[in-house]
């Protein structure tokens, strides 16, 4: 217990237990696991045929006799939750790129040719299974890391592993969400309203020139980024998800006070607030103390940027709302009786070995010739070892290769398209699986001299 602040047991018993648990880097992961795990197991219960009604019912708006954007829960999901998602991915990409690892082009060369050849040595390898049939679109589906679960198994392994191969593993994934963001934008859109398209994209360039005359109101960017550009886009038939991640770059990302002049406000606020009630026994506080923290709450709001406010206040949200109601949603393959049939078809190979294969050679082995070649450095404290650990964690595709999945595919019957897209679900889930324990394997058995040379 901290000196002068007092724990109420609900603060012992039930708050603080539970913010500890948000707080943990690994929380999310396991989450974002046990809700694809339900999935599973109602999609293979009594309850399959409720579990798959519920994601198709429809949730429409009705006015004047007609409705408007008449779409399923599933589609809600992956194209309305799933644009929060983008926005928060969109936030850590600008982030990366101002003040980063990726605005130093010396650090950010190996991870970015990591993750260009994380994302096209996986998808030759699908194409290899699938080149000429009805499933040869899905070749994106590997090419995606889940950066949720990658960094998840990182953290489990603690102090273990160096700061250098979290920071290497953060700028390959987001390099790797923005490599995805461009294939759904280019490959996996449908027929284009261009006059919704260009509606979308003229309130992008607004809130660009808004963010340049000074505008840094949040609800601002969030009215106009919703309704003027997300909507357009959902309508224009690009994903919307597009939407979110070019109305994140607009977002302000300085802040109108300095360090320096931060710290000293803080003291003068600080030494008004002890000296405008010297009454210690009056629990409450004073007027005058009331201003002084209002003032503070204005100068340290003034301090973080709209940008990383953002970002730190959706994150629990997206960790613990979005991303288990997607896998919920996503997650839910019903296992069929010739299990063996649907393991061993192009797809799920493609899939299986476009990550597990694909990923290793593209990440480890791409990331090991350069280095050779002097192209880039090995960053400090890490060994090959270290890579090829996490060219096994890159292979985690999970949440990215299941957003991909329900878009790749575009058979001549819907029955087709659900038999694809269950077979490159168990792809992903196989995958993933062996993919997650090796990486955690090797890392775990590096030894703490390896870690320091």
């Amino acid at each position: 217990m901290e000196e002068g602040i007092k724990f109420t047991p609900a603060d012992k018993y039930i708050i603080n237990p539970v913010n500890s648990f948000i707080s943990k880097s690994t929380t999310g992961g396991i989450v974002l696991f046990v809700s694809a795990l339900i999935a599973i197991i109602l999609a293979n219960s009594s309850f399959s045929e409720w579990y798959h009604h519920l994601w198709e019912h429809k949730i429409g708006f009705y006015f004047d006799g007609n409705t408007y954007l008449n779409y399923s829960i599933h589609h809600w999901v992956n194209d309305g939750l799933m644009a929060i998602f983008f926005f928060v991915v969109g936030l850590e990409l600008k982030r990366e790129l101002i003040g980063g690892e990726l605005s130093n082009p010396k650090n950010a060369m190996l991870p970015i040719i990591a993750a260009v050849g994380g994302m096209v040595v996986p998808a030759l390898f699908y194409t290899f299974f699938n080149y000429g049939t009805e499933s040869a679109h899905g070749w994106g589906i590997p090419m995606a890391t889940d950066i949720a679960f990658a960094l998840g198994v990182l953290y489990l392994l603690g102090d273990r592993i160096p700061l250098s191969l979290k920071v290497f593993l953060t700028a390959l994934a987001i390099v790797d969400d923005l490599g995805a963001v461009m294939v759904i934008a280019i490959f996996y859109t449908a027929e284009i309203d261009y006059f919704m398209l260009f509606t979308g994209l003229g309130f992008v360039v607004f809130l660009f020139l808004s963010k340049a005359f000074g505008i840094r109101n949040t609800i601002y960017y969030a009215v106009i980024g919703i309704f003027c550009v997300w909507l357009p886009f959902l309508l224009s038939g690009v994903h919307a998800t597009i939407a979110s991640v070019l109305v994140a770059f607009t977002i302000p990302a300085d802040s109108r006070v300095n360090e320096n002049a931060f710290i000293e406000k803080i003291k003068l606020y600080l030494n008004q607030f002890k000296y405008a009630d010297q009454n210690e026994k009056v629990p409450t506080l004073s007027s005058e103390q009331l201003h002084v923290l209002e003032d503070i709450r204005i100068v340290t709001k003034d301090a973080m940027t709209p940008l990383q406010r953002l970002e730190h206040r959706m994150h629990p949200f997206v960790s613990f709302v979005i991303m288990p109601v997607f896998a919920l949603a996503n997650a839910g393959v019903t296992f069929s009786n010739d299990i063996f049939a649907e393991v061993t078809s192009n797809v799920t190979l493609g899939v299986a070995v476009g990550l597990i294969f694909g990923k290793v050679l593209g990440v480890f082995g791409i990331s090991m010739a350069v280095i050779k070649l002097k192209i880039a450095n090995m960053p400090e404290g890490l060994t090959s070892r270290h890579l090829f650990g996490v060219g096994f964690l890159a292979a985690i595709g999970f949440t990215m290769s299941l957003f991909v999945t329900n878009l790749a595919f575009t058979g001549p019957t819907p029955e087709l398209v659900a038999e694809h897209q269950l077979q490159a679900k168990l792809g992903i889930f196989m995958a993933s699986l062996i993919a997650g324990v090796i990486g955690f394997i090797i890392l775990k058995n590096i030894k703490p001299k390896t870690l320091l040379s």
